[in-house]
């Protein structure tokens, strides 16, 4: 993991979590599904003015409840006290009673009048169950598990519950804590919300473009059923366009937010930025080139190493823009030890020999360092290094204060020349254009080779394993990962490339079984079609990498 000598920020411990559950009552409406929210009071202490569904803290009154309601075979302890602090919140915000009598229907009219909203928590179960009321905690599903994010004062671990709506029961808001409450299509909120007049906060946001995706709530119960949240997520803040921005695990820039903010400091601003570098630790800034595009995406992200005493490491030095490597030269003060090219191709290597003729008029010249290209490489991915590395090999930048060691892992596939390096203090996986953020690397047969590229992810996992690697910093988008041992760690992101590119082949090979006469052409149509068209010209590279790896392992 990342020496706390080379974090960015000093270390800050967030807010301690509050226990809390919230539910989402759901009905079916005249067009679609639909979902209860109500306005919180602008004088809130959390979200105030925000659009929510209801719920409140758990308290220790919901745990000693559970003999008071019904809970299903599969429900935790935990799930149970939870769907109790969800019903109770639900009575006290809007007059939602999930309730039942001895004969089985639900609380009606009558029975939520003859309760007390106002009471202490502690007496709601036993006002139930004087009315003869046992409460449907085995109606109340998990659907999501939000953790607040680190950057707020005040943060909860709550669950975002489900039910349906009981017949004949009517919200009326509290008029304290809850306001206004409304039935609402999910993808109607989150329109309203975009136009200006709907506020919704982040865990609201998400969970209800989750939600659109369904017409009945039949649906969303069968789904479920499992007793697992559909997600947990604990989001990270950003900064982007000058605006305060935030992410889940699967969203690109989570990882760079996790590396460079670990405790959930809101400094990190995710602006893609050629003219100055970014750093991400003390010892690693990320320079972009001036080169996007569709195979390039913000541009091709080169990266120092090191620090002023040991000097740095500059790994792919990108195209030959003079702009470029002057910043990449002065942001290393001058003091560049080694040039390390991942591949060949002409947006990684071409800077390398105006990168050290720049240090070379300055009175000292680094060695570029690399793989020489195959003759499988295109012409313009020609490329010769002043010294080849070697798998296992360790370049190192050392002072008396401290020690960077990069080592090097052959990875062809993406091109046969292609190396990773590790960062071994720090955890971190320079992976050049084997694995991307956003998208797929593309194998371009014959240089590119579809068995070697995912023999190579393999031998990446084992070093995700052997290093403890938390963070993949890649030649193109953000940087990749998690903290270890969470959902989204580095084995992870590269175990869900292996194991999307596996399902790729299954539709090509399916494809190619159903059609066997068809063109390549007719094949990357069918094979791809959940890319635009315009790309399926990169594709098809890919496409033809995967053909080539069927048949050979096809019997003759």
């Amino acid at each position: 993991m990342v020496r706390p000598t080379q974090l960015l920020h000093s270390p800050r411990e967030p807010a301690r979590l509050l226990p809390a559950a919230t539910i989402l009552l759901l009905r079916d409406g005249p067009e679609s599904l639909e979902v209860l929210m109500t306005r919180r009071a602008m004088s809130a202490s959390f979200a105030p003015g925000a659009y929510v569904f209801p719920g409140g803290g758990i308290e220790a009154a919901d745990a000693k409840a559970h003999a008071h309601a019904h809970r299903r075979t599969t429900q935790s302890d935990l799930h149970l006290t939870q769907a109790i602090a969800a019903i109770r919140e639900s009575f006290e915000e809007l007059g939602i009673l999930l309730a039942r009598h001895g004969q089985g229907h639900m609380a009606n009219a009558a029975d939520i009048a003859a309760l007390d909203r106002d009471a202490s928590p502690d007496t709601f179960a036993a006002q139930c169950a004087a009315r003869g009321l046992t409460l449907a905690a085995d109606e109340v599903f998990v659907l999501a598990h939000w953790i607040t994010d680190r950057d707020l004062p005040r943060r909860f671990d709550v669950p975002f519950l489900v039910a349906r709506m009981p017949d004949a029961q009517t919200p009326i808001a509290d008029e304290k804590e809850q306001f206004e409450p409304v039935w609402v299509r999910p993808a109607d909120a989150l329109a309203r919300h975009a136009e200006g007049n709907f506020f919704i906060i982040f865990p609201t946001l998400r969970t209800l473009e989750r939600l659109q995706r369904y017409t009945c709530v039949a649906q969303v119960l069968a789904d479920c059923a499992s007793e697992q949240p559909w997600f947990t997520s604990c989001p990270r803040a950003g900064w982007l366009n000058g605006k305060e921005t935030r992410y889940m695990e699967h969203e690109s820039p989570f990882g760079e937010l996790a590396l460079t903010s670990p405790d959930g400091q809101l400094v990190h601003h995710l602006d893609w930025v050629t003219d100055q570098p970014v750093l991400l630790l003390k010892n690693v800034q990320r320079l972009t080139a001036p080169n996007p595009g569709v195979m390039t995406g913000p541009g091709t992200n080169s990266y120092l190493v090191g620090d002023p005493d040991t000097g740095y490491a500059a790994i792919d030095p990108g195209p030959a823009d003079a702009e470029h490597l002057d910043r990449l030269w002065r942001a290393a003060g001058g003091q560049i030890r080694y040039i390390v090219c991942t591949h060949s191709h002409p947006d990684h290597s071409p800077g390398a020999a105006p990168l050290q003729a720049l240090c070379t008029q300055h009175g000292h010249t680094p060695p570029i360092l690399g793989l020489a290209s195959h003759a499988t490489a295109r012409a313009h991915s020609s490329f010769n290094p002043d010294r080849a590395l070697s798998d296992g090999e360790c370049l190192v930048l050392d002072s008396h204060h401290h020690t960077h060691t990069l080592r090097v892992i052959h990875t062809p596939g993406h091109a046969a020349n292609h190396l990773c390096l590790v960062l071994e203090e720090e955890g971190l996986l320079f992976s050049g254009d084997h694995v991307l953020n956003g998208s797929t690397t593309v194998i371009d047969p014959p240089d590119g080779h579809m068995d070697d590229y995912l023999a190579s992810l393999d031998k990446l996992l084992a070093a995700c394993a052997q290093d403890r690697i938390e963070f993949i910093l890649p030649a193109h988008g953000y940087v990749l990962g998690n903290l270890w041992d969470q959902p989204h760690d580095a084995r992870a992101c590269i175990a869900h490339l292996k194991a999307h590119r596996l399902k790729r082949e299954a539709k090509i090979l399916g494809v190619m079984q159903q059609h066997p006469d068809a063109s390549m052409d007719d094949w990357v149509k069918q094979a791809y079609d959940d890319v635009p068209p315009r790309l399926w010209p990169v594709a098809m590279r890919s496409l033809l990498a995967h053909v080539e790896r069927i048949r050979s392992l096809s019997p003759e």
